[in-house]
């Protein structure tokens, strides 16, 4: 397969590079919590560059890696809404004002960026080293996709993470926030805020998420440039994202069964390109299993589309919708959060 152009990839890393400067520089200078208008204008403009830059892959290097990155984003994009509801629950556990919660997704999303990229330039290399690593993301995909489908995700919401109990322990922190500062003083001391924990915490979080994403779009595409701009794309149009479907989380009650389907059968899609390149010698004599089909991109883009769109309109219809306990509780401590931020 041809390689993408080095001026592409050079020149779209720099324009979407300057487009996050400035997103965070209009954060960092006016925070606030957006409307749902805002929210959903900055949602469109995010969605609308990617079909944009989804255009130019298409005319410019081909409606194979076009077709890629289209099914990268979409599955990145729908891997990471699940983000959501813990990012709502972090939110709410730490008390952080509604209006510098935009401030803490910005620079949760900066580090989550910077950490993505460590973990794909390390698999891409893998990858390219050893083929037989396909068989390993495949099994982990089948059973990230099992555990997905059963896990109720009400029993994590409570437990801090060690590493952020240690945090905690060794820096000096005040108890409280001060406005969006990361230092502030206490009695004649400077000392951190809450706000570090928050960054590292988000931070983490997604990186955790990407545990299960990478290899999954490692599965549509083996371009580092393709991997980390999907990434890229997803994880700037999620925070707008926090605050438009922050509300309706509760009610896309199969979304979770839908992107099991999605892991699932991307996991079989590895799984059967690890026998297509297969070097293990105990498999088949170390060749090519020539009979194992390899799925197209444009039918994995189709897969994934139609299960999301199932499953969102068959959650919107399903009379199960509603607010559960767990989310009442954290609409709660969400409206605690601003009444003390008032």
């Amino acid at each position: 397969m041809p390689e993408l152009p080095v001026w592409f990839e050079v020149g779209s890393l720099v324009v979407l590079g300057l487009i996050l400067l400035i997103d965070l520089l209009l954060v960092v200078r006016r925070p606030h919590e957006p409307s749902m208008k805002e929210a959903g204008l900055w949602v469109a403009f995010y969605v609308t560059l990617a079909l944009v830059f989804a255009g130019a892959m298409f005319a410019f290097t081909g409606h194979e890696f076009g077709g890629q990155f289209v099914a990268g984003w979409v599955t990145e994009y729908s891997l990471s809404i699940d983000n959501l509801f813990v990012f709502i629950i972090i939110m709410a556990r730490f008390s952080v004002p509604r209006k510098y919660q935009q401030e803490v997704l910005m620079v949760g999303i900066i580090i989550a960026l910077i950490l993505r990229g460590i973990f794909i330039l390390l698999g891409a290399i893998v990858i390219e080293q050893f083929s037989w690593v396909f068989y390993i993301f495949g099994a982990f995909l089948l059973w990230t996709a099992w555990k997905q489908a059963q896990d109720e995700g009400e029993d994590e919401e409570d437990k801090e993470n060690p590493l952020i109990a240690q945090i905690r322990k060794i820096i000096p922190m005040s108890e409280k926030f001060d406005e969006g500062k990361l230092r502030t003083v206490v009695d004649g001391k400077k000392v951190f805020t809450p706000m570090l924990v928050v960054f590292i915490t988000i931070g983490l979080t997604d990186l955790l998420f990407a545990v299960d994403s990478i290899p999954a779009i490692f599965g549509l595409t083996q371009s580092p440039f393709i991997v980390f701009t999907a990434n890229l794309f997803a994880l700037m149009g999620l925070r707008q994202l926090y605050f438009l479907l922050g509300g309706l989380m509760n009610r896309l009650i199969y979304l979770k069964h839908a992107l099991s389907v999605i892991l699932a059968f991307i996991g079989v899609k590895l799984v059967l390109h690890a026998m297509h390149v297969n070097e293990l010698p105990f498999i088949n004599g170390g060749r090519h299993i020539e009979w194992a089909p390899e799925i197209p991109t444009f039918v994995s883009l189709a897969v994934i589309v139609v299960t999301i769109v199932v499953a969102v309109v068959a959650s919107l219809m399903s009379s199960k919708a509603g607010t559960t306990p767990v989310d009442a509780r954290l609409e709660d401590d969400a409206r605690k959060s601003l009444s003390e931020s008032e």
